[in-house]
């Protein structure tokens, strides 16, 4: 355990932050899932407009620092291709 106020403190901190951060990676896999459910059923429309929902989310995981720039870009990428391709 923590032998300091302050080591305490970023105890508390940190275990805050994982519980926004946790919250925030499973609203993103959420928004992701749904257009790859609407790539599944073959409905361009529908996983577009899912796109467009879940590209907003994902960079805002990016500026808030839980995942990485080059990942969401790869991961956008790769859905859009996959839209492109119905």
């Amino acid at each position: 355990m923590a032998n300091h106020k302050s080591a305490e403190k970023r105890i508390r901190q940190t275990e805050r932050r994982t519980e926004v951060n946790r919250n925030r990676i499973s609203r993103i896999r959420t928004f992701v899932k749904k257009v790859e459910n609407a790539l599944v059923t073959g409905d361009k429309s529908a996983a577009a407009e899912a796109f467009k929902l879940a590209q907003p989310e994902l960079m805002r995981g990016v500026t808030k620092g839980v995942l990485h720039r080059n990942t969401v870009s790869r991961k956008l990428s790769r859905l859009s291709a996959r839209i492109k391709a119905l």
